[in-house]
């Protein structure tokens, strides 16, 4: 017994060196073709796509430096529109991180930070230059912030891959390891974290809520199916009271415990339910 099972150690031993060595090769090879090794290890990290990417919006901004970005300067490589705040810590702590990203991967990818702040923009440019920043910084509008779809806290981080489609949005600093593999996977260089497409009705953009066909705290159980999709269209034009500036149903993907939507949302609901009683007194 004891035989057996040092030989099934010695047979997982065997293949981990295998592992590795096929990792180091690749790896090599990698930097061989004028790529780049990992800094981070992608093996246990899990990338999640969008299967719905939206596209980048409509941009024609000028940066601190004067320098003008448009989605052409920015196509062909992978885009982390990076929305930030001078006063925001977790957006202080994860800037070194960009700044050492933007510089190794500076072939592949771009950082691009949209300031939020209400300071002058030369404060922000000071700040900025403090931490010796290297990648564009814009100063925000709410026209831009509308057209990612709102952002409802910093830092809030837009993934966009070299086709110029936003696949990813991660709300809260970045792990560089996942940002880092975001990255390669997208830019094509070699990495071992899992890419998986999940399905996105808003939770990963807004945009794409109405696709949804549930609602965060709305229960639609028994609710005929024309009520239904009447119901999705109503919480998908209506706009939450609550200065969001979102519909109904985004504020309910984007904010669950928001105190004005859900109230919002229930009266339509429970008219979509008188409604379709009404329907079912005068049938045949």
């Amino acid at each position: 017994m004891r035989r057996t099972v040092l030989i099934v150690l010695s047979g997982v031993a065997v293949a981990g060196l295998l592992a590795f060595g096929l990792t180091k090769r690749l790896i090599d090879s990698e930097a061989g073709r004028g790529g780049r090794a990992p800094l981070t290890a992608g093996a246990g990290v899990t990338l999640q796509w969008s299967d719905r990417p939206v596209d980048l919006p409509a941009l024609r901004l000028t940066d601190l430096d004067g320098r003008t970005i448009t989605n052409d300067s920015l196509r062909g490589k992978v885009v982390l529109v990076n929305f930030w705040a001078t006063w925001c810590g977790p957006c202080r702590e994860e800037i070194p991180m960009l700044v050492g990203l933007q510089e190794y991967y500076r072939d592949w990818a771009v950082v691009l930070g949209v300031s939020i702040d209400e300071r002058p923009a030369d404060e922000v440019r000071a700040f900025a230059a403090n931490l010796k920043v290297n990648y564009p910084i814009v100063m925000s509008s709410r026209a831009l912030e509308a057209a990612f779809g709102g952002i409802p806290a910093v830092p809030s981080t837009f993934v966009v891959n070299p086709d110029g489609k936003m696949v990813q949005r991660h709300i809260g600093a970045l792990p560089a390891a996942r940002t880092e593999h975001e990255i390669r996977a997208l830019a094509g260089l070699f990495t071992e974290a899992t890419v998986e497409t999940v399905p996105d009705s808003g939770q990963v953009f807004l945009s794409n809520a109405a696709f949804a066909t549930t609602s965060p705290g709305i229960d639609m159980t028994g609710l005929p199916a024309a009520e239904k999709e009447a119901l999705l269209k109503t919480l998908n034009t209506d706009r939450c009271t609550c200065g969001c500036g979102l519909t109904v149903a985004q504020c309910r993907i984007n904010d669950p415990s928001c105190e004005v939507s859900l109230p919002l949302a229930q009266r339509l609901l429970e008219s979509a339910r008188r409604g379709a009683g009404a329907t079912q007194q005068i049938g045949p």
